[in-house]
Formats: structure tokens, sequence, C-alpha cells
């Protein structure tokens, strides 16, 4: 895809989202639980840091399912909701997420405090919202204002997660076209990648990349074939940034620049193409990024929000009341 072409979406994109800021997005606000449930945010915070401490891995999971639950219809935890046999099908069995999201039984226990607490209150869109903020400060990231206010949806949509979640297998004119139906632009889809900074990802997932494209650092593509050869070994798993994988930081444009992206759809960011120049500013620049990281996690957390009388506020954030 050409930059002119990029630019043409990213344009279409700031026009979606003037869309969804005229709508339910402007009925969110930080001060929504203020009298209704004031400690929300210290109850989730204090989940998600004794979360974090079992298992450090479980932050990059909490981002991650904010992610996937956004890119979904909107910010409405419908990924949460669990499969009923024969009667109602959930997202987690869509292909971006079976056997790959995970940190559902944090929600769970975030959820049951918050409803000790104040029962019926604090929706489980928010706990998403809240958990993804809160793993990414913990693990040395940036800080972002949290509107709240969303209400939990009572559907999901499994072909609209096999469609709409990028794919590790994405190129770049494929990751501006899903970030771009979402109203978010170019530069929030660069940024954003930068949650691969935490994390880590199943052989099957980088397999692919390591053994096929030419735009990978030889020595760390044969290091990565030892852990994960052609066949088999699929759920084996390896950090998408090498060097600090459980702390938040730029490293991971440091390795797109020298062709040690660990999946496909990374090393797109930077391969000669339109995205290379914001990459190199976030390598070298890590207040850059954290402040554009900030500003893309408010925007895409404001995606297509249920309030008023949409949606409710689910009792068990894995099925509908």
């Amino acid at each position: 895809m050409t930059s002119y072409n990029i630019f043409l979406l990213v344009l279409v994109a700031s026009g979606a989202f003037m869309i969804l800021e005229a709508n339910g997005e402007l009925s969110l606000s930080p001060t929504h639980y203020s009298t209704t449930c004031p400690n929300v945010l210290s109850i989730v915070n204090e989940a998600v840091i004794e979360a974090i401490n079992k298992e450090t891995r479980i932050g990059a999971s909490l981002l991650r399912l904010h992610f996937h639950d956004c890119f979904v219809n909107g910010c409405d935890a419908s990924i949460l909701l669990d499969d009923i046999p024969g009667s109602f099908v959930g997202e987690k069995t869509a292909n971006p997420n079976n056997n790959s999201v995970r940190g559902f039984d944090v929600v769970d226990d975030i959820k049951a405090r918050l409803e000790k607490a104040c029962p019926g209150v604090v929706s489980c869109a928010d706990i998403l919202a809240l958990a993804a903020l809160d793993s990414v400060v913990y693990l040395g990231g940036p800080s972002w204002k949290v509107s709240l206010g969303r209400k939990d949806s009572t559907t999901a949509n499994i072909t609209a997660a096999n469609t709409f979640i990028p794919p590790p297998t994405s190129n770049l004119s494929g990751l501006v076209a899903n970030f771009s139906v979402q109203g978010l632009s170019f530069k929030n889809m660069v940024a954003l990648s930068g949650s691969h900074t935490i994390g880590l990802a199943r052989c099957t997932s980088f397999r692919a990349h390591i053994y096929n494209d030419s735009n990978i650092d030889s020595s760390f593509a044969q290091s990565l074939q030892q852990i994960c050869p052609k066949v088999g070994n699929n759920d084996t798993l390896a950090p998408l940034d090498r060097q600090t994988p459980t702390f938040f930081d730029n490293r991971y444009f440091k390795n797109l620049v020298k062709g040690k992206g660990l999946l496909h759809s990374d090393q797109e960011l930077f391969n000669r193409a339109a995205a290379d120049s914001l990459v190199e500013k976030y390598a070298t620049d890590q207040n850059k990024f954290f402040k554009d990281f900030a500003k893309g996690m408010v925007r895409m957390s404001r995606i297509k929000p249920l309030t008023g009388s949409e949606g409710e506020i689910r009792k068990n954030c894995r099925k509908v009341n």
C-alpha cells in the first residue's frame, strides 16, 4: 500500500471517530462511580497487582483482553461471555482468541470484589479498561485517564472477532485497515502496537515469520527455530520483546529497527514503508512513545461504548443476567 493510500484510510478513520464521539462515548466520565462505588479504582488496582505478582505475564494478558474486546463491536465485554452449547456462541473460540486470550479468572476475581463492595454497579467492560491501565502502569508504562460508564453487551459476535482483530500474519495495509475501521489513526496503530513490549506469543503465531520471511535478522530467526520447528511445538512460547518481556518500555521498537520483531505483523511496522519513521522515533524517544500510547489507549477505550439504556451491568462477567 502506498503512503498516499494509507493517508486516505487515515482520513476515513478520522471521520469515523468523529461519529463515535457524537454518540455514547460522550457519556463516559472518569468520575462515573464517584458516589455509587467510590473505591472502584483501588479495588481493581489491588486485584491486578496481586495477579501480576503471582504471574507477571498476566499483565500483558489483561491488556490484550481489552484490545480484543474493543475491536469487536466496541468496548462492551463481549469477549468475556462463555459459550452455551446449543444456544449461544461467544468470541472465546474465534481464531485470534482460541487457546490464546487469557486472564478471565482475574476478571472474575475483580468482579467478585466489586460485587461485594457495590453490587450491580460496575460493569465488566469498565473492569477491562481499568485492568489494562493498572497492568501497564505496574509494569513500568505510562498512565492515562480512564473514562467510565460503559455497559456490558448481551450478545457476542464471533464473525466480527474473526474479521476485525488483526492476525499475526497481517501486512501493513491490513493493520491500517483493521485500526481505521475502529476510528484509530495511523499513529494510534503504530503506538498501540507497542503493547507487544510485554507478553508472549505461541510458536504457531510466529513460525511462518521465522522460516519464510526475509526481513528478519538471521541469527534471531535461527535462535527461534531451535524452539519452534517447522512441525510441532505449536504452543511453545517466546517473548514478544526478548530483552524486557515483563517491563513496559520502548525496547519493542528498538528490536524492530534491528529486524527482531517476533511476529510478521510486528516487523511490518519497520519494513521500508510508511511506519518506519514513527518506529525510529519511538525507538529513540521513550517519552514520545509513552505519550502517544496513552493517547491511543484513551481513544481505543472509547470505541462504541454501550451507555444509558443500552446493555446491562452483568452480575457475572461470563454470562448475561
